[in-house]
Order: structure tokens, then C-alpha cells, then sequence
């Protein structure tokens, strides 16, 4: 089957979280013409909370050495609404404002970073030659920094790397999003393993083609400061689930014991299974707090 070498990809970025933001644009800025940098123009969140949006912007500004940040302020706080419909709507725009002069828009969030872009646009010139709509390509959720450096990565129950989607990381030019990522195309599906290896799919779903692990997208989900944690609880479209105490004092706990963490993820539920996880000195992003 050939394969498409002359793709045009642009992408689209939520400015409003910086903690990872320079990580994440770099990882994928060489594979793409464009990226649209949609933010509020009043730095208010989804919930209503202020933003650091200058500083997202200026973060933005200092890495586009080529130009290709087009910089796309709207009104995206309505509070009538709630925040995952704010959410979807403002992705909706975002791609919208993408998809312009390109084939496919890559759709990555802050938090995520590529850890092979090669691998990453081959996946999505082979999802392209089969006529898919969008392209599924694992994450590996990294949920805390230990204090000896490591990581906290989500796992299977007895350790094992486990994919996740949150989903299509990349679409087709001009799809409508149905809910946040979410879209209703046909996909193409990478994973880890020629059975899959996400728990919230059955082990029979189709999977389309594997890469490595060290291929996968690092998510850094809730690798920040305690405090910036509490910020995020507040301005987050899943601000619920963040600010929750219990889940705070879990994290302080599994970031304090996280060989205990480990050890006790063959009795945990789906959510609470962990592993320590030491990543190339290359990739041991971190860059301080925001």
C-alpha cells in the first residue's frame, strides 16, 4: 500500500495552561505548516476564572522561529454554558480556523508531548492512504514527578504499559468535533500491541498498527506543582474531578510512597493502577514552575 508523503498538516492549540506548553508545540512543531493559537481575548476560563494567558503567549512567541503561530483570540467563557460544552465549542472554532489550506490538523494538548514525530506521521499518512477519518495514537499517562525524579505512570494491574485515547489526536480538514476531541469518523487505530492494550476497550478491538512504547505520547496529566494543581482545579473543564480533596491528598501520597504506590496496583481499580517509570535523561521534561 503506498503511503502519503505529501500530507499538508496544520494544528490547532488551546493557549491556556502553560506548564507544558513549550514542550508540547516543539514536539510537533517541524511536522506542521501552521498552528492556530486560539485563546480568550479576556483570559477567562471556561469556569470563569482568570487565566495566564499572557504568559502562554509569550511562551508561544519565543519558540516560532518560523512564523507559523496565527493567533486566534475569541470569546470562549460563556458561563451560561458548562465547561466541557465551552470546551467543545471552543475546539470547534479552533479546527475550523485550521483546517484552512491543509489535509489533516493535529490536535494535541498542552500536556502532550510526541515522543517520536516520525513514527507519529507515518501513522497518520497510513491512516490517510485508508481513508480514515482520524488517527487514535496511544498515551502514556505520566500522573506524578516523584522526589527521586521518576514517574508515576498509569498501568496495567500487574505493570504493564497500557495505552490511552482521549481521543483522535488528529482529523481530517474540516471535521466537527461531537465532544471535546471526540468526533464521529472513521479511525484508525495504533497501539502498543496487535491487541489492545487500553482497559476501557474490549481486548478485542481492532488495532491497525503498533509502535513502540517510546513512541507513544508522553500525557503529563497531573505532573505540576501542588499549587499550580489547585489553579488548574479552577480553570480546567474537568474542574470537578481536579478539585476533589480526596483525589489531592491521594496524589501527595502516591507522589510521597511511590514504591508503595506501585506495589499495591494488582489490588487498585482501573483508575488507581500505577508503575515507576525512569524516562531518557532527553525526555525527562520539566521545566519548572509557571
Amino acid at each position: 500500500m503506498p503511503v502519503s508523503r505529501d500530507l499538508r498538516l496544520n494544528a490547532y492549540v488551546l493557549a491556556a495552561d502553560p506548564w507544558w506548553l513549550e514542550e508540547s508545540v516543539r514536539s510537533y512543531y517541524g511536522l506542521v505548516d501552521r498552528i492556530v493559537v486560539s485563546y480568550d481575548q479576556d483570559a477567562i476560563s471556561w469556569t470563569g476564572t482568570p487565566l495566564p494567558i499572557d504568559d502562554c503567549l509569550a511562551r508561544l512567541k519565543a519558540i516560532d522561529v518560523d512564523g507559523k503561530c496565527d493567533y486566534r483570540p475569541g470569546h470562549f467563557a460563556r458561563l451560561e454554558h458548562e465547561p466541557l460544552d465551552n470546551d467543545t465549542h471552543q475546539r470547534t472554532i479552533a479546527l475550523g480556523q485550521a483546517s484552512e489550506g491543509c489535509d489533516w490538523v493535529i490536535q494535541l494538548d498542552t500536556d502532550e508531548v510526541l515522543q517520536a514525530p516520525d513514527e507519529f506521521r507515518s501513522c497518520l499518512a497510513e491512516a490517510a492512504d485508508r481513508g480514515a477519518g482520524g488517527l487514535e495514537y496511544p498515551s502514556r499517562y505520566l500522573y506524578a514527578r516523584t522526589r527521586g525524579g521518576d514517574f508515576l505512570e498509569m498501568s496495567s494491574r500487574c505493570w504493564g504499559t497500557i495505552a490511552n485515547y482521549p481521543g483522535p489526536v488528529a482529523v481530517v480538514a474540516g471535521t466537527t468535533p461531537r465532544h471535546a476531541r471526540q468526533a464521529d469518523v472513521d479511525l484508525f487505530r495504533v497501539d502498543f500491541s496487535p491487541h489492545n492494550t487500553d482497559p476501557r476497550h474490549p481486548f478485542d478491538a481492532v488495532v491497525h498498527r503498533t509502535v513502540p512504547r517510546d513512541a507513544g505520547i508522553l500525557h503529563y496529566y497531573w505532573v505540576r506543582s501542588e499549587e499550580y494543581m489547585h489553579r488548574k482545579a479552577r480553570w480546567s473543564g474537568h474542574a470537578d474531578t481536579y478539585s476533589e480533596p480526596r483525589r489531592m491528598r491521594a496524589w501527595r501520597r502516591r507522589m510521597k510512597h511511590p514504591l508503595l504506590t506501585a506495589l499495591s496496583a494488582p489490588f487498585q481499580p482501573l483508575d488507581n493502577r500505577f508503575r515507576i517509570t525512569r524516562l531518557p535523561a532527553d525526555r525527562r521534561y520539566w521545566v519548572g514552575e509557571s
